[in-house]
């Protein structure tokens, strides 16, 4: 017996590729969803510490399973989070604070996509949890103001190294040198006095 052939012919076949095209998994949209100002209520995927308590850049990561973001103390615990399979992979959008906006250390608060940010690695300077931080900024010249001051380089967020997050990171926490606790390492200013 013979199977009947469906053909859509092009109108059919255009169509069919909108309607796909406008489906995410589960039908979801493809807009990512805002940042999120933290209150004192957000507490940190890692440890369940409240957020706002912790000094430096932060983090927020949208999954499309949650209706709230998993929040970071750090750059680089959300950074570790992307890299690791045990962790969900839904991901909808990732935020950083702006370091080119805050007026210190201490209290940064702008949200910037990730993927918009360029990061500083290998700075004097230690994230809210005393591990060597990824510090991001939007604008590539206060980046380069901040490496001026705290040394460091200069990477895209595609360009982190793994072995800076999961590796040399550990190790600056394990020393028995750390600094990092009592906010930034010494990390005061966002560049040199003017």
């Amino acid at each position: 017996m013979l199977r009947p052939r469906f053909r859509l012919g092009l109108p059919g076949v255009v169509l069919l590729a909108v309607l796909l095209a406008g489906c995410g998994e589960g039908g979801e949209s493809a807009t990512a969803p805002p940042a999120v100002a933290p209150t004192r209520e957000a507490l940190t995927y890692y440890g369940g510490m409240i957020l706002v308590d912790h000094r430096g850049p932060k983090a927020q990561i949208h999954l499309a399973s949650r209706d709230e973001p998993l929040w970071f103390p750090q750059v680089r615990n959300a950074v570790a989070f992307t890299m690791s399979p045990e962790e969900p992979d839904d991901i909808t959008a990732i935020y950083v604070t702006d370091m080119a906006a805050a007026g210190e250390w201490s209290s940064p608060g702008q949200w910037i996509p990730a993927q918009d940010a360029v990061y500083v690695i290998d700075s004097e300077c230690r994230g809210g949890m005393g591990a060597l931080e990824a510090v991001p900024f939007s604008e590539r010249g206060a980046a380069q103001a901040f490496i001026e001051l705290h040394g460091g380089a200069l990477v895209d967020w595609d360009a982190i190294p793994k072995d800076y997050i999961l590796e040399r990171s550990i190790a600056v926490i394990d020393s028995p040198t750390m600094q990092g606790m009592d906010g930034g390492g010494g990390c005061r200013r966002l560049a040199p006095a003017q």
